[in-house]
């Protein structure tokens, strides 16, 4: 028979789209590896230029984005995606080895940066968890 039950329980379980953008291949597939495991749905670019035009095409729920990249340095990266209507608001991680004060940092309330060898893979996951629940 046709009834329905459990609908509230299916909407909380939409899967949420996460792109990485980042060129370190092995980094790359771990963090795909632990979004999977993890119940998202992720997305891979390898450098900023094919970011740019993966996550305009697709809006991600949320962007991790490494900053030192061939093509398209990451901070070029998040100017052309900022730059669109919806960029303009879309989450995003910068993956970096560097500290937010090197160079000029990126005042956005939606761009939160994590040192690469502060946060492990969990983590990671942990803190795109609370930044798509508030």
């Amino acid at each position: 028979m046709g009834s329905i039950t459990g609908t509230g329980a299916h909407i909380m379980n939409i899967q949420k789209t996460i792109l990485v953008i980042e060129d370190e291949k092995s980094l790359r597939a771990a963090l795909v590896d632990i979004l999977l495991l993890s119940n998202f749905r992720p997305l891979e670019a390898k450098n900023g230029r094919e970011g740019v035009v993966m996550a305009l095409e697709a809006h991600p729920d949320l962007i991790l984005l490494d900053l030192i990249m061939p093509e398209m340095d990451g901070r070029v990266t998040l100017e052309k995606i900022r730059a669109d209507v919806w960029g303009a608001n879309v989450p995003v991680l910068i993956l970096t080895n560097l500290s937010a004060t090197n160079g000029q940092p990126m005042d956005n309330a939606m761009t939160h940066y994590l040192i690469k060898s502060d946060w492990k893979l969990h983590d990671i996951v942990q803190k795109i968890e609370d930044v798509l629940d508030a």
